[in-house]
């Protein structure tokens, strides 16, 4: 936004001290109608031995640890704080048994921190669980991170393809490999525990979380469940089982988290109990024969009860009917999505058999509520020993107790061990076995050598894209190349194999060129996203550009080969057609050269797709063996080089999508459709501007990051602004009384004289004065509603049939607040009155 100093006009307003009044409560989680029973039966599900015999040592001295525990010491234990909102002071003040870091939370509150500042942080929680405390017991602290692709929060980590692309690869001992790197690029930073792996069985693939799973059947997650546990955890029986190069698992999500109704996160699982046992809970019996010891709840819900709350899965078969004798870990603050319970307040989900709460920003407050309950006897204390115990039991047979603070303990500090080569390998490795081979006319691949090569698509050099979601931040987004020192894009790949096979290769991301290529290689797909953000109405891929250059190309008569990079299988049939090769590279990680590898022919193609590829976009949910099955390439199809790769014209009529919401500014965490939102100098916005002006990380309202906190260093103006793809016109909006409405929490008050402004181009703004109602609602600290009338933009000099930036706020001071919608509604409350 190109904003001229002093644009800003003031308007009269009414009331400000009622308007920043106008506050919100939490928003509690509505629970869906029931369509059917969510009380599983025991006797319809399959029958199992517990894994391991009790062993009388450790049971005995958990029973000595109990009884010298407090009251506090055992609510401490069951409760896990994330370390964006907790200290190791914090953990020895309230026993806390465990921490966590969320997708965005890293020591220091820098997303790239370095392995020493992990390390570090690990020995400080360590130190802190095991200080002096009168006569209690001390009980070491265990730290619990979302390694689902690798270390995947540490810079300079090895990425490995994420699951769907494992998936692809059809390889268990791939897997098992892949566990055992990550375990011991884990124990380098400090932390003994993952939530991983995702046992997930996707059955539509609009879900955020598609890529987290296997496949669309329970075929591979079953046969991926023990290996990759065994990977992680070692194998029962040997000495390193949970120890040494080994840490703790978790398989995830329990249970139909991929089977939810529409492919929402978090939604509902419609269906009868023989549905949900057949088709999701296969593997997570491997997953317990290979001796997993926690289990991550899901946030979803079955038949309208959300599975935090559902006695009858979680300790009628979990626990009792497989004998299950690890932990129950919830997801983020999903206890508060149960009926009748808050994130701070919830005895249900640990009556219903939830072992270990996470609650990341709420653990205070649940920690006093929890105490109450105890004491009041809604909780039972059976019930609180009883995952006291399973805690502790996990705690003991990794050895956690008598292994010294994480950089004393084998592979600690050993920072070479990131990224390292053998490790890299591996991931290359991993990368070849997962491509897919979807297309190949006139065997265009493998590439001759000595060919001259153009290289383009906004893809092609962009770790960010090709490492996709939960990489360094939760969404994936905003990151750089040197947070990747030990990782190489895919054109970085392409070009040393270009060249060691005697040819060359040019990078030109918009496809021009002044000498005609032998051939051209366009990589292409979906920018990162994680769950609940990452939810699409329809499985369409749009990308104007790409496509163009595509077709371009084609008129030009270079032969081209598209590299497709996305974490769902997706309607692509202009793409196809517009390629002579097309490769579903799904999201490789950090060894890009592992595409070329593949297109160069240095090994052949053996991926073979984990879901089933729709052949319109509004094919949301085609699973193999659907009675109406009609996929345009089948659950486990994938050429290799000798096939025939020829493909018809494929119809490019695009299915309507869901009618995106045009008066949707901001919410879910993430901009409406068509917007952006920018950071940074007026002027000079971008994305990931750095944080020495202005920095936006996720934040929590109702769901995890459904927000984002915005703050203000004070070191220069600087604006927040979301962004237009193309100038709309809003006049119609503007006569109808419709306004800008915005949620938002004041959590510092401005420092300086604040600006809401909207824009309409160069030296075309208007706008007015926010600082008096920021300050008004900073004293409250809860969530406040603000309206402007479009109206009064209009008549501050807003050309309102041209508008570039619906929303901006500019300050040169300091100021801290979350934003958790912005929208152009009717107004819901009291709005502004302008003059």
């Amino acid at each position: 936004m190109n904003l001229p100093r002093g644009a800003v006009m003031a308007f009269g307003v009414t009331s400000l001290a009622t308007l920043a009044s106008a506050s919100f409560v939490s928003l509690a989680a509505a629970q869906t109608p029931i369509v059917g029973s969510a009380e599983a039966n025991p006797d319809n599900w399959p029958a199992r031995a517990a894994t391991l015999a009790p062993d009388p040592a450790i049971e005995r001295r958990i029973d000595e640890l109990i009884a010298a525990m407090s009251l506090e010491q055992k609510v401490g234990q069951i409760i896990q704080a994330d370390i964006a909102s907790v200290t190791p002071e914090d953990v020895y003040r309230y026993h806390l048994g465990s921490v966590l870091n969320g997708g965005n939370s890293d020591p220091g509150g820098r997303y790239n921190a370095s392995a020493k500042d992990w390390l570090a942080a690990a020995d400080a929680f360590y130190a802190a669980s095991m200080r002096a405390n009168g006569k209690l017991p001390r009980i070491p602290v265990i730290w619990g991170s979302d390694a689902v692709h690798g270390h995947n929060n540490v810079v300079g980590a090895t990425l490995f393809p994420h699951n769907i692309g494992l998936g692809a690869a059809r390889n268990p001992d791939l897997i098992r490999r892949i566990g055992a790197a990550t375990a011991i690029e884990m124990r380098v930073t400090g932390l003994d525990w993952t939530f991983a792996p995702t046992l997930a069985v996707v059955r539509d693939d609009r879900w955020g979380r598609t890529y987290e799973g296997f496949g669309e059947t329970p075929e591979i997650a079953t046969s991926y469940a023990a290996p990759l546990i065994e990977g992680l955890q070692g194998k029962i029986g040997d000495k390193d089982w949970l120890r040494g190069p080994h840490i703790i698992a978790t398989a995830k999500h329990f249970l139909g988290d991929g089977g939810t109704h529409g492919g929402k996160d978090q939604g509902d699982a419609q269906m009868p109990e023989a549905e949900l046992r057949d088709i999701f809970s296969p593997p997570y019996l491997p997953a317990l024969d290979a001796g997993v010891q926690s289990v991550m709840v899901s946030f979803s819900s079955w038949n309208g009860v959300k599975m935090h709350g559902n006695r009858s899965l979680l300790t009628g078969i979990m626990k009792d009917r497989w004998n299950f004798d690890g932990f129950l870990v919830g997801d983020w603050n999903g206890h508060g999505q149960v009926a009748g319970c808050t994130a701070t307040d919830c005895a249900g989900s640990a009556v219903a058999g939830l072992d270990m709460y996470m609650a990341p920003d709420s653990w205070k407050e649940l920690y006093r509520t929890t105490l109450a309950h105890v004491r009041d006897g809604s909780l039972p204390t059976a019930r609180l020993d009883d995952a006291v115990r399973r805690i502790l039991r996990v705690k003991l047979r990794a050895g956690l107790f008598e292994a010294g603070k994480p950089s004393s303990r084998p592979f600690g500090g050993r920072f070479e061990l990131l990224g390292g080569a053998e490790h890299r390998a591996l991931a290359r490795e991993a990368v070849r076995e997962s491509l897919v081979l979807l297309k190949n006319a006139g065997r265009l691949l493998p590439l001759r050598p000595g060919s001259d090569i153009l290289v383009a698509g906004d893809g092609a050099d962009n770790l960010t894209k090709q490492t996709g979601g939960w990489t360094l931040s939760w969404q994936g987004t905003g990151t750089k190349r040197s947070d990747f020192p030990n990782a190489q894009s895919i054109w970085e790949g392409i070009d040393a194999e270009a060249k060691a096979a005697g040819g060359s290769a040019t990078l030109s991301v918009d496809g021009r060129y002044t000498r005609k290529p032998d051939a051209a290689i366009v990589i292409f797909g979906e920018d990162p996203y994680a769950e609940f953000q990452g939810d699409r109405p329809d499985v369409g891929y749009d990308d104007a550009k790409n496509l163009a250059l595509l077709r371009s190309l084609r008129a030009a008569g270079i032969p081209t080969v598209s590299v497709f990079l996305s974490g769902r299988a997706m309607w692509v049939n202009p793409f196809l057609n517009a390629s002579d090769a097309f490769v579903a590279a799904w999201l490789p990680g950090s060894e890009g050269g592992g595409v070329s590898d593949m297109l160069f022919g240095k090994a052949d193609f053996r991926g073979k797709l984990p879901y089933s590829w729709p052949k319109v976009s509004d094919q949301t949910a085609v699973n193999v063996g659907d009675a109406d099955y009609d996929p345009l390439f089948p659950y486990g199809f994938g050429l290799t080089f000798a096939d025939k790769g020829e493909l018809a014209n494929l119809p490019e009529t695009r299915a309507a999508a869901a009618a995106a919401d045009p008066g949707l500014l901001f919410a879910a965490g993430k901009p409406g459709s068509g917007r952006r939102l920018m950071l940074g100098a007026p002027g000079a916005l971008s994305t990931n501007p750095g944080p020495e002006l202005i920095e936006a990380r996720g934040a929590d309202r109702a769901a995890q990051e459904d927000s984002v906190r915005l703050r203000w260093t004070g070191a220069g103006l600087a604006v927040a602004a979301i962004v237009q793809d193309a100038p709309a016109d809003l006049s119609r909006q503007s006569n109808g009384d419709l306004a800008l409405e915005l949620e938002i929490r004041v959590d510092e008050p401005p420092s300086a004289d604040v600006s809401l402004v909207m824009g309409c181009g160069s030296q075309c703004a208007g706008g007015f004065p926010l600082r008096a109602m920021l300050a008004e609602a900073a004293k409250t600290a809860k969530w406040t509603r603000i309206a402007i009338p479009l109206r009064c933009f209009e008549k501050g000099g807003v050309d309102m049939t041209r508008v570039e930036t619906p929303l901006s706020i500019a300050t040169s001071g300091t100021l801290d607040l979350v934003l958790s919608s912005a929208r152009i509604v009717s107004p819901s409350g009291p709005a502004l009155k302008c003059k």
